[in-house]
């Protein structure tokens, strides 16, 4: 069994890089202690040991943030589209210019191998490139009325304070792609990090600050106590948004909360993404493809592939390859440039994958690769590839979130179709063919927000993100992501 690269933790750069970083709560464009002063530990997943400390919010630290974004919403929905725009711009060349720096504070949090983290700040940093155009294009429509009894005026209004609660899975991308529409959209945000990974949400706080964003606007809130501090928040009637990514077991329950006040709400929950090879793909293509949608971020993302559907004639061939391709995926410390897979986020979210595994080692599954969880320091799991996998196995119905590719053979199109949406979850899928037709006509059957056409990255700040069914609701990014922050007035006119 291969284990993971060693490298000193701690060297002199991410000392110095993490004592740069904002470690108090971040309210009224500010650090500041913690109300009763506590603070929780931020781990490196490589090692486990503790990175910094972070001030603990509790209920009354969140109704101080909401009353800054209160007080602040009526001046910043008045600031003019264009200065907003402006802020946004220099917010995304803010992140641009110290984007290794946010690249290494992601890797050190979150564990994510260095490339990785890297894609990540460019990916993250289109939101706010994207949303500083959107924000001028705000539009309404007048015209007359049919009856010809008036005219009628329909405007757009920012629908007011924000509450937006990120994942640990992208640290940043997940922050921007909803803090650029709230403030392109004119609205005020406070943000809750995961707590395992509050840093990179903290220093891009500063960074916005920098860039010119009045105090109030924008709050960060790190805690461990998650539902004692949103709670609260969520039933206070001067929130008026809810934006969420994480589980779909945490987000019915959000849902649930947020029906009191009837606030505007988006989900963007789990996945179980499929991946369909039919017997006219590229293998090759195919192959590539696939290691895109899996291991992109260790397969700790919920676009991820999870479900490896290959059509019976080209299966063999397709799991000889892409074993080939996994077994370069190298172990270790993100930071190490030799680094291909970094550890996962917890000890929790390794025992969740081996347990997956197991389950299908135990009904029948071929483990083709991989397949035991690594020894020593950090929550390490290895590249790994199950074959065979039979129709009873969890892992064809629950979200593996880690570096494990499972394929499961079929034999027609239809059989493809209705293998790739026998799931609770429609987020993303992937389809890979030659036939145009073809493609079309699954990517139109499949019950997914987003379809992949022999592509196995799909993520685009200039497209909208989201799914349906229990992978939640509403859109991030594109020409749609900022109407989730927008309500739409209609004026009579005589």
């Amino acid at each position: 069994m291969a284990q993971p690269n060693e490298q000193p933790a701690g060297t002199t750069k991410e000392k110095d890089l993490i004592a740069s970083v904002p470690t108090k709560l971040w309210i009224g464009g500010k650090q500041v202690d913690a109300e009763n002063g506590a603070t929780f530990a931020v781990r490196d997943p490589s090692t486990g040991e503790v990175l910094t400390e972070v001030s603990d919010a509790s209920p009354a630290d969140a109704a101080r943030a909401l009353d800054e974004a209160v007080a602040a919403q009526k001046s910043w929905a008045a600031t003019p589209a264009r200065q907003r725009g402006e802020i946004l711009r220099a917010v995304f060349e803010s992140i641009t210019e110290n984007a290794d720096d946010i690249a290494l504070l992601m890797t050190l949090e979150m564990g994510k191998a260095f490339a990785e983290s890297q894609a990540e700040v460019k990916y993250g940093g289109e939101f706010f490139r994207w949303f500083s155009e959107e924000a001028v294009r705000i539009a309404g429509r007048y015209t007359p009325a049919p009856a010809g009894n008036g005219r009628i005026l329909v405007t757009k209004q920012p629908v007011g304070p924000v509450l937006a609660i990120t994942p640990w899975n992208f640290p940043l991308a997940m922050g921007t792609r909803k803090i650029g529409p709230a403030l392109a959209a004119g609205c005020t945000i406070l943000v809750k990090p995961a707590s395992e990974t509050p840093l990179t949400m903290l220093y891009l706080a500063k960074l916005i600050s920098e860039a010119g964003l009045p105090e109030g606007v924008l709050s960060v809130l790190p805690t461990s106590k998650s539902s004692a501090v949103t709670g609260p928040l969520i039933e206070d009637p001067r929130l008026r948004k809810l934006t969420f990514t994480g589980s779909t077991e945490v987000g019915r329950m959000l849902v649930e909360k947020s029906s009191k006040h009837l606030l505007r709400t988006s989900m963007e929950l789990g996945g179980n993404a499929p991946f369909v090879v039919f017997d006219d793909a590229d293998i090759d293509a195919a192959v590539e493809g696939a290691m895109l949608a899996k291991m992109r971020n260790g397969g700790e993302a919920c676009t991820a592939a999870n479900r490896f559907h290959v059509q019976n004639s080209v299966k063999d061939e397709f799991v000889a390859k892409v074993t080939e391709k996994m077994k370069t995926m190298t172990l270790g410390r993100g930071s190490d440039p030799a680094t291909k897979l970094g550890p996962l986020i917890n000890s929790d979210q390794r025992d969740t994958v081996a347990e997956l595994v197991d389950d299908a080692a135990s009904k029948g599954a071929t483990v083709a690769l991989g397949g035991q969880a690594e020894d020593g320091p950090g929550w390490f799991y290895p590249a790994t590839v199950l074959s065979d996998l039979p129709a009873d196995a969890r892992i064809l119905s629950e979200e593996v979130f880690g570096p494990v590719l499972a394929v499961r053979g079929f034999e027609t199109e239809q059989d493809g179709i209705d293998a790739a949406n026998d799931t609770e979850f429609g987020l993303a899928a992937y389809i890979f063919t030659r036939d145009l037709d073809r493609a079309l006509r699954v990517a139109e059957s499949l019950e997914t927000g987003m379809v992949g056409v022999n592509r196995g990255v799909i993520s685009d700040a200039a497209a909208p993100f989201g799914g349906i069914k229990a992978s939640g609701f509403g859109r991030e990014g594109g020409s749609e992501g900022i109407e989730e922050y927008l309500e739409t007035k209609y004026i009579a006119l005589q």
